[in-house]
C-alpha cells in the first residue's frame, strides 16, 4: 500500500498512490460502501500516520487498498485522478525532526577521496535539516540560491518515517517502529562559504559543509509513503537518480554501512524518536561533486526508489 497527500484548488486530501494516478480516500470510501455495503471507516483527516503501521485506522486503509484492484477498469477510472491533475504534497507535512546521515555508503565516501570504515569501527554521522523551510513538495521547483549558486548537488536517499516512537530502541526491534518509507533528495551546496573574506578558524570547514545543507527547499520529499509492511526488507531496494534523463546514481540500499534498523537504534539511544520523525539514510556514489557536475536552472531531477516511486524536482534560478 502506497499513500500520498494531494491538493486540488483549496482542497487537501489523502489518497492511494499508483504512480500515474491517485484515488482519494473519500472516493474510495464511497465506492467501498456502494459495492460492499458497509463503511470503510477511512479517516477524514489527511494525517497519513493514522493509516500506516502503528496508526489507529491502518487496517481500514489496508482493507480498502486490497479491495480497489477488484474493481473493473471503468469504475476504477471514475475514481482516479491523474497525477498531472493534482499537486502532490510532502507526505508528512510537519515532522518534528528530520535526521540525515552523512557517509553511509562506502562507494560515496571513496568517490570523494575518503576511506570507508567498517561498521564495527565507527558510528553513524547524523545531522539535521529544518523541516519547515527545507521540505519541498513533489514536482515543486528547487530554487538555486543566489547567495551560492555554483555548486548545488543532488543526493538520492531512502527516507524512513517513524510510526511508533521511543527511546533506547534496539536494532532487533527497530523496524517495528517504522510507519513507512519515502524518497528524499538531500540537495547540498558543496562550496558554501559564508563571508569569503573571513579569518579562517579550525572548524570553519565543518560548518561550511553543515550550512550548505540548509538552503530553503533543499529537502524534496515524496511522492508517497510506502507502507512498511509493503517493504519487508528496506535493505533490498534499487535506487536511481537522473538529471535531464542522464543516469548519475544507480545503487541499492543493500550498500548502506549502517542499515535502517541500526540507524534507528543509534539515534534513539540519545534522542527520543516521535511519530512522524523522518530519517534520511545517506546517499550512494554518483553525486555531481565527483565530476564537477552541478545543478543548473532548467534541469529536472528524477529520483527513484524501488517499491516507493519517483520524486521529480525541477530546478530554477532564485
Amino acid at each position: 500500500m502506497r499513500l500520498c497527500r494531494i491538493q486540488q484548488g483549496e482542497s487537501v486530501q489523502a489518497a492511494f498512490y499508483f504512480d500515474d494516478h491517485v484515488i482519494p480516500f473519500a472516493a474510495a470510501s464511497a465506492a467501498f460502501v456502494e459495492h460492499v455495503g458497509r463503511s470503510a471507516d477511512l479517516p477524514q483527516s489527511v494525517d497519513l500516520l493514522a493509516v500506516l503501521p502503528g496508526g489507529s485506522q491502518r487496517e481500514a486503509a489496508q482493507m480498502v487498498a486490497d479491495w480497489l484492484p477488484t474493481l473493473d477498469e471503468s469504475r476504477r477510472a471514475e475514481l482516479s485522478l491523474t497525477v498531472d491533475s493534482v499537486q502532490l504534497l510532502v507526505p508528512i507535512p510537519a515532522p518534528k525532526k528530520i535526521f540525515l546521515l552523512a557517509g553511509n555508503y562506502a562507494k560515496h565516501i571513496e568517490e570523494g577521496g575518503g576511506v570507508a570504515a567498517e561498521r564495527a569501527e565507527t558510528f553513524p554521522y547524523v545531522f539535521m535539516k529544518p523541516p519547515t523551510t527545507t521540505l519541498t513538495n513533489p514536482g515543486e521547483a528547487f530554487r538555486i540560491p543566489q547567495i551560492s549558486p555554483n555548486a548545488i548537488d543532488w543526493e538520492l536517499e531512502l527516507g524512513v518515517v517513524i510510526g511508533r516512537g521511543g527511546r533506547g530502541i534496539k536494532e532487533a526491534d527497530a523496524l517495528g517502529h517504522v510507519a513507512g518509507y519515502t524518497v528524499i533528495n538531500d540537495i547540498s551546496d558543496r562550496r558554501f562559504r559564508p563571508n569569503p573574506e573571513r579569518k579562517q578558524r579550525d572548524k570553519d570547514g565543518f560548518f561550511d559543509w553543515l550550512h550548505g545543507k540548509w538552503h530553503d527547499g533543499s529537502c524534496p520529499c515524496g511522492p508517497c509513503i510506502a507502507d512498511a509492511r509493503a517493504v519487508p526488507d528496506p535493505q533490498a531496494l534499487a535506487m536511481r537518480l537522473k538529471v535531464d534523463g542522464v543516469l548519475h546514481q544507480d545503487a541499492s540500499t543493500a550498500q548502506m554501512i549502517f542499515p535502517v534498523a541500526a540507524v534507528i537504534e543509534f539515534i534513539s539511544s540519545f534522542v527520543t524518536l516521535e511519530a512522524g520523525d523522518m530519517i534520511s539514510t545517506g546517499t550512494s556514489a554518483g553525486v555531481g561533486n565527483t565530476t564537477d557536475t552541478f545543478l543548473q536552472a532548467g534541469e529536472k531531477i528524477e529520483a527513484t526508489i524501488e517499491s516507493i516511486g519517483s520524486l521529480v524536482t525541477p530546478v530554477v534560478a532564485e
